[in-house]
């Protein structure tokens, strides 16, 4: 269960998810030199719309894709700050995939596997990139990209994976179903 987990946060200390119960939980995995780092701006304007009826972000940046996250975590946060004006918490830079990945993504992947990037421009660039990386990304659960997003109801259970191509007023209308 999602509540059995802890998140390590950029002080040491640790992000307890139990103490999210009866919340509704985004977890994304982020990077601030990726294609989708703007995706900052839109998760700060849903946590601003949400934030009050429950909703509560975990951010986890991990450099395992391309190292498009290669500051310390005190660089991401002032970058997130400066640039994005985001007030819901960072944790520790992490991996989410391979043999150091936080429990954490184990369990999230064991939750909602990898169905494809869509359609569009974005989605066949990055089913591309991926090709070239991966011949059988579509066949494992693996996080494929930065800005992967998990969406937790407030019962603890896993109900979406968003890929970073995922448009965001989808996932906006799948948190107010939620909220």
């Amino acid at each position: 269960m999602i509540y059995d987990y802890k998140v390590e946060k950029q002080d040491g200390s640790f992000l307890d998810l139990a103490d999210l119960k009866g919340k509704v939980i985004l977890i994304v995995n982020t990077a601030t030199r990726c294609g989708f780092t703007p995706q900052y701006e839109d998760l700060e304007n849903l946590y601003e719309k949400y934030h009050e009826k429950g909703l509560e972000i975990i951010d986890i940046p991990c450099n395992q894709f391309k190292e498009q996250a290669p500051e310390s975590d005190e660089e991401i946060t002032n970058f997130c700050q400066v640039n994005y004006n985001i007030e819901f918490p960072q944790m520790k830079k992490a991996d989410v995939n391979g043999e150091n990945e936080l429990e954490l993504y184990k369990f999230l992947k064991s939750q909602k596997d990898f169905e494809g990037f869509g359609k569009g421009p974005k989605a066949l660039a990055m089913s591309t990139l991926l090709k070239s990386i991966d011949k059988d990304y579509k066949n494992n659960p693996d996080i494929k990209w930065n800005f992967t997003k998990f969406l937790v109801d407030r019962d603890g259970n896993v109900v979406e994976r968003f890929e970073p191509t995922a448009k965001m007023d989808i996932i906006d209308e799948k948190i107010s179903k939620l909220i």
